[in-house]
């Protein structure tokens, strides 16, 4: 007779870990999930950063409608961008139905802490967020200017955000500044809410007009790539309805779980600054300090407006 061969005992799925966030229950399920396998980094490391950020991160969440990045297998599987809430999420998250084209979209709003744990719960690795709020979804609060490299080299991501630190300045428009955890910066403007997104994109396509036009050889705000040659482009295509930019701390899906962190603007000047600089693992010393703490209250662009006319010459071209 043959002798049969034992059967290896099937492994039995990790319990949910269940904890009290705030007035919510949340379970996280398959804890021991890896959403990042080359790093260890499990769906319960994910919540218990979310956790961990959340007084840091909800103020630049509430009231905001977000496009949700999951990716249920991990990075390194499948990934979806996600809009309308699914029909499963509890009753107590919180949703906001805005109009679209052809009839309307339902987007969750995270406006507290058991709510982002729950994002993490359902393999939401990155929250995106719209730059106006579900109030006012016409009206944006915050304009953002998009540095990519066109390449791997980060030194005129570095060059860009200065000069357009600078030039802001000179429009007497404080700016915020923050790494995107994936290649390159944003440079972030509070803004009072008083003017449409038409008008605000108008805007900021002068602003990079004009430093193009100071560094033709750097900067370009060509959106062919064909036509860059090169040049780091200066995006401003954020700026717009239901356009979405990476929230503050948000984590990225990619090898290291990178997470987009506020900078102060003196960490420009450090040569080891990189897009991918902060990561879920160094947490403790991302939020040892906190460069946004007292953030610039937001501005009108009517006198920054004017300043930036000033800087045009009677043509309309931008003055080197």
């Amino acid at each position: 007779m043959t002798p049969m061969t034992p059967m290896t005992p099937k492994k039995q799925p990790t319990p949910p870990e269940r904890n009290r966030t705030g007035r919510h229950d949340v379970e996280i399920r398959r804890p021991d999930k890896a959403l990042f396998p080359g790093d260890g980094i499990t769906k319960a490391d994910l919540a218990g950063y979310y956790r961990t950020v959340a007084p840091r991160m909800l103020p630049h969440l509430r009231g905001r409608p977000l496009m949700l990045e999951r990716h249920p297998d991990g990075i390194d599987g499948p990934a979806f961008m996600q809009k309308d809430v699914p029909d499963h999420f509890p009753d107590w998250i919180h949703r906001a139905e805005l109009p679209k084209e052809d009839g309307s979209v339902t987007y969750m709003v995270c406006d507290d802490s058991a709510a982002l744990r729950y994002l993490a719960d359902q393999a939401c690795i990155t929250p995106h967020r719209f730059l106006s709020r579900a109030d006012r979804p016409d009206h944006p609060d915050r304009l953002v200017f998009d540095l990519d490299p066109a390449g791997e080299d980060f030194a005129p991501v570095r060059d860009a955000a200065l000069g357009l630190h600078r030039l802001l300045d000179e429009l007497e428009l404080p700016s915020l500044l923050m790494t995107t955890g994936s290649r390159g910066l944003h440079v972030v403007v509070a803004l009072d809410r008083r003017e449409p997104f038409d008008d605000v994109r108008s805007f900021a396509r002068g602003v990079a007009d004009v430093l193009a036009a100071r560094h033709p050889d750097r900067f370009t705000t060509e959106a062919r790539k064909q036509a860059r040659r090169g040049r780091l482009y200066l995006d401003i295509q954020r700026n717009a309805y239901a356009q979405t930019a990476v929230a503050p701390y948000a984590v990225r899906a990619r090898p290291g779980a990178p997470v987009a962190a506020p900078l102060a603007w003196a960490e420009l000047d450090d040569p080891d600054l990189t897009a991918r600089r902060w990561t879920l693992a160094t947490v403790d010393g991302l939020l040892k300090d906190d460069p946004w703490k007292n953030p610039p209250r937001p501005r009108s662009l009517r006198r920054a407006r004017g300043l930036l006319t000033a800087l045009t010459d009677d043509r309309g071209s931008p003055t080197p």
